[in-house]
C-alpha cells in the first residue's frame, strides 16, 4: 500500500518518500554553510542568537528550544556574550535564573541570518506560482495538524 495510511505511527511508502524528499530539500547544508560564511559564526550560535532575537527566554527554556543540555546552553551564551550578541539578566520572577536576550549587534546578525534561511533554493524558486500556493496550502495543513 502506498497511499495514506490511517495509522501516524505507520506512514505510508508514498508518506516517507515525501517526508525523505522534504528533508533533502529543507536540511540542505548549503544555507547552514552560507550563513557560517557570510555572519562568521556557527551554525549553531546563529541558530541560539536567532532564538533568543525573536523573544528574550530564560537559560532553561533555551536549552530546551535548542534541544542542548543547559551547561552547552550557559557555554553558548558565554560565547555570544563574549561576541557582544547577547546578555544576561536577571528573571523577572525567579531570582535563581537569568533571562538571556540578544544586543543591538545580536539582533542584526538574526535578521541576516534570517535573510540567508529564507532565500528558498533555486529548485522551489522555479516552481510555478500555483505550485507553490498549493505547497504553502499543504504545509500550513501539516502545521495544523501538528499544532492540533
Amino acid at each position: 500500500m502506498t497511499g495514506t495510511s490511517a495509522d501516524p505511527t505507520r506512514p505510508s511508502v508514498d508518506t516517507r518518500e515525501v517526508w525523505a524528499m522534504l528533508c533533502e530539500l529543507v536540511l540542505d547544508n548549503v544555507r547552514r554553510r552560507e550563513v557560517s560564511e557570510t555572519l562568521g559564526l556557527s551554525f549553531s550560535r546563529t541558530r541560539a542568537i536567532r532564538r533568543i532575537a525573536r523573544q528574550p527566554m530564560a537559560m532553561g527554556e533555551l536549552a530546551r528550544a535548542l534541544d542542548i543540555d543547559p551547561p552547552n546552553a550557559t557555554t553558548m551564551v558565554d560565547e555570544l556574550e563574549a561576541l557582544g550578541l547577547a546578555r544576561r539578566r536577571p528573571h523577572p520572577t525567579d531570582r535563581r535564573a537569568k533571562v538571556v536576550e540578544a544586543t543591538r549587534k545580536g539582533k542584526d546578525i538574526a535578521r541576516r541570518a534570517d535573510l540567508i534561511m529564507s532565500t528558498p533554493p533555486p529548485a522551489v524558486s522555479a516552481l510555478d506560482p500555483a505550485d507553490i500556493g498549493e505547497l504553502r496550502r499543504i504545509l500550513r495543513s501539516a502545521a495544523a495538524a501538528r499544532d492540533a
